[in-house]
């Protein structure tokens, strides 16, 4: 997966649009982050899941998702390694964190 095809996969989330936080970039619905990159470094996105979403993913691939440090990784920010995942389970993830952030007018209108 390379930075590109992440950026792909969350602009392709309904009212997705790209901004920037801390210098890095990322991707926001309804004006809240739900994915980002380069954090904690280049090789890296983040996606900003539910407790209950993060544990899945943790448990599923652990090679691949792990917590944000601190407070972040308690509260579902949790770290994709971009050269380990693939596609479909990336693209499920940052479904996942876009749930957790849209309105709910999108979230009814995208089942």
């Amino acid at each position: 997966m390379k930075a590109n095809e992440f950026r792909a996969i969350a602009l392709s989330m309904a009212e997705a649009s790209e901004s920037a936080h801390m210098g890095h970039p990322d991707f926001r619905v309804g004006g809240k982050i739900f994915a980002s990159l380069g954090y904690p470094d280049d090789s890296f996105g983040a996606v900003m899941l539910a407790s209950e979403e993060q544990e899945k993913l943790l448990r599923a691939h652990p090679g691949i998702f792990t917590p944000a440090n601190g407070a972040w990784g308690r509260r579902g920010s949790t770290c994709v390694r971009l050269d380990a995942v693939r596609a479909p389970t990336l693209r499920k993830a940052i479904a996942a964190a876009w749930r957790t952030r849209a309105p709910k007018r999108l979230t009814e209108q995208h089942r």
